[in-house]
């Protein structure tokens, strides 16, 4: 796991220990601009409307504070047509012959950029804090903001995506009352669904004597309907004991994935009340807004449609056509000359969202462009994959089957902003 530019607040002793009455605000809940006093564990716990301190407001940049600009690009990326490959078009001081695989050493190896926030950064903080004190947050102003990646500041990425993914409702008088009830919604589900065989039939005994409606579940079983298997030890495929064992099993291994996913950073693995508060809650957020993520990609997890025009197939066929509009010479080598399926790299790009491909840092800052486009994110992804393809374009020029499959499956770190500057270019433009 890449530490490098892993925000702050994401190893802060907050997870680890118990917070003081001076504690950041909450991640896991959705900026508020009024101030709050500071609140024990035990308090956000069991409020579902609690809503976390105001973040502060970054300071003002003055001239003798600035921090240095990124380095300066001399060439902007331009998209030549469809026959000639990518390149990047010299600005009025630079040759007009210089390429993108050229800029490859400067900006697609050279890591990540430079954790400290620039002059763009505290602006977009304050554009964003802004944007989420208003009484009905501008969700097309938002998208905008964000298109280029949002500021790490605690609570603001959260709130930001909850709003992207339709998750809040823009009115933000309705945050607390819509987050209270889509948590409890989300208790119900998980007690529905690993309720205790034992604990069914009492219900469902209590139901009978108040002369309620019985209601119908997957689990129901009157007492008269159990049969002489239907027991806790039953191993029976059919048996609702065996079941809820199975289950119970999943949910445990989930909470332990969890935990692993980033065990180096305390917000996965923390085990003060504080970071277990926070737990409960993101695991109620992160289902709804898995939830509207996945409605745009759920067919390419289905195998009946992998070859149908919404499959993961037809998917990866639009990225191969993507780059033999906009880089055919690099096409025509990888699928042609060195016959590279790229199912054998873009099949994970795609289904992981590039999770697998970037640290945590740049992985969130892909995500913002991904859940801030109008479009949908399946576009951009595609958009994004071709980006990839093209600045290491060199490197596959000049390599075989053998080394462009361990390079397109090992991609080398790059510089995001760059990567999503070049994406951006691959955008169709608008006609008339």
């Amino acid at each position: 796991m890449v530490k490098k530019n892993v925000p702050d607040w994401l190893n802060s002793s907050l997870w680890s220990t118990s917070p003081s009455s001076s504690s950041s605000d909450d991640p896991s809940q959705p900026y508020s601009p009024s101030s709050k006093p500071a609140v024990s564990p035990r308090k956000i716990a069991s409020d579902p409307n609690f809503e976390p301190p105001v973040p502060v407001r970054p300071p003002t940049v003055t001239r003798e504070e600035q921090p240095p600009p990124p380095p300066p690009r001399s060439q902007k990326p331009e998209i030549k047509d469809k026959n000639s490959r990518t390149s990047i078009s010299s600005n009025a001081n630079s040759s007009s012959n210089s390429s993108i695989d050229k800029d490859e050493d400067r900006d697609g190896e050279n890591g990540a950029s430079p954790a400290s926030p620039s002059a763009e950064d505290i602006t977009k903080q304050a554009q964003l804090l802004t944007e989420l004190s208003k009484k009905v947050v501008n969700v097309k102003e938002l998208r905008k903001i964000a298109s280029q990646g949002l500021p790490d500041g605690a609570g603001i990425r959260s709130t930001v995506w909850k709003l992207l993914l339709g998750y809040l409702p823009p009115e933000r008088s309705h945050w607390s009352s819509e987050l209270a009830k889509k948590r409890s919604q989300y208790k119900n589900f998980k007690d529905e669904l690993l309720m205790n065989p034992s604990e069914i039939t009492r219900k469902l005994e209590k139901s009978a004597i108040d002369d309620e409606p019985k209601s119908e579940s997957r689990c129901v079983l009157s007492r008269s309907e159990i049969t002489h298997d239907e027991h806790p030890l039953s191993l029976g495929k059919t048996s609702i004991w065996n079941q809820f064992f199975q289950d119970s099993e999943i949910i445990e291994q989930i909470d332990r994935d969890v935990k692993r996913t980033h065990p180096d950073l305390h917000f996965f693995s923390g085990d003060s009340s504080f970071a277990n508060s926070n737990q409960a809650c993101a695991e109620a957020d992160t289902f709804f807004c898995f939830v509207e993520l996945l409605s745009g990609f759920r067919d390419h997890f289905c195998q009946q449609l992998d070859n149908s025009v919404v499959g993961i197939r037809s998917t990866i066929t639009k990225l191969s056509q993507l780059l033999k509009e906009h880089d055919e010479e690099l096409w025509r080598h990888l699928e042609i000359t060195t016959k590279v399926n790229p199912q054998f790299y873009a099949f994970r790009w795609i289904t992981l969202l590039l999770t697998q491909e970037f640290n945590f840092a740049d992985s969130l800052h892909i995500w913002d462009t991904l859940l801030s486009d109008p479009e949908g994110p399946q576009e951009t992804l595609l958009r994004i994959c071709c980006a990839m393809l093209i600045l290491i374009r060199r490197r596959l020029l000049a390599g075989d089957f053998t080394s462009i499959l361990k390079l397109l499956q090992h991609y080398p770190p790059t510089n995001i902003r760059h990567l999503l500057y070049v994406a951006n270019k691959l955008r169709p433009v608008p006609t008339c």
